[in-house]
């Protein structure tokens, strides 16, 4: 069963931001043989929140919560990524949830936003997000933006 943590980033331990920093590593550069600047100021902005999922003490899965204008005009949901152990077990549809639920609690009557692989808009569209862009390239990685009202 995964355990829930949403926290900014002055309250994340060296271990919890260690892993938080693996994991994305792990997905988005490695697995997806993608260099890009993974760090960037949007991780420590005391406004957004890193939302982690635990099973028995591993992170399995993250996302990051954004307020609005900080990516996009709407609060937004970025760096969402799962362990590649952990997959096929619904822990992306979990943590797509709970960061739907994170986001109308931290802002509420709020729209959210998406960069979306263009790949998974399917997924998406099954949380009610729609299509506001064409595709575009971002790293080499076909995207769109996507946005639930």
């Amino acid at each position: 069963m995964v355990t829930w943590k949403t926290l900014t980033f002055d309250a994340l331990t060296n271990h919890q931001l260690f892993d938080l920093l693996k994991l994305r590593v792990n997905v988005f550069v490695v697995e997806q043989n993608c260099p890009y600047p993974e760090l960037d100021e949007k991780d420590r902005h005391p406004e957004t929140h890193h939302l982690m999922g635990f099973e028995d003490g591993e992170l399995v899965a993250c996302a990051r919560l954004l307020p609005a204008g900080l990516s996009y005009p709407s609060v937004s949901i970025g760096r969402v990524a799962t362990a590649q152990s952990f997959r096929g077990k619904g822990a992306g549809k979990q943590l797509m949830s709970k960061a739907i639920e994170q986001c109308q609690v931290l802002w509420p009557n709020q729209s959210i936003e998406i960069g979306a692989q263009q790949y998974l808009q399917t997924f998406y569209e099954g949380f009610g997000f729609s299509a506001t862009s064409s595709m575009y390239l971002e790293d080499d990685i076909p995207h769109i933006d996507m946005k639930r009202a």
